[in-house]
């Protein structure tokens, strides 16, 4: 099996960024009380950093069964992660419509 602790790292740090700046712009252009977009952004931002915990721990762990263990944990989180974000893309969509 190919390892893939890598790539979800990097793609998890950047999302985690994208859904930061999300948070931000809502809470400057003061969106946020209208909508549960920044609840979705939270929640994903929450996932993306543990995902990013776990695929860090895969790469730097010395056993087998762990890493693959640690691997698999992060790529749930990082898929749940990736459901919210665009949940969030869907309401930004819907309020612009």
């Amino acid at each position: 099996m190919e390892k893939k602790s890598t790539h979800i790292l990097n793609a998890s740090s950047n999302l985690l960024g994208f859904s930061l700046v999300i948070i931000t712009s809502l809470k400057i252009s003061r969106i946020s009380r209208s909508t549960h977009l920044d609840e979705f952004a939270g929640v994903a931002c929450m996932f993306f950093a543990l995902s990013c915990f776990f695929s860090f721990l895969a790469i730097r762990t010395q056993h087998e069964k762990r890493a693959n263990r640690f691997e698999t944990i992060a790529d749930y989180l990082f898929l749940i992660a990736l459901f919210c974000i665009v949940s969030a893309v869907i309401i930004v969509t819907l309020k612009i419509i």
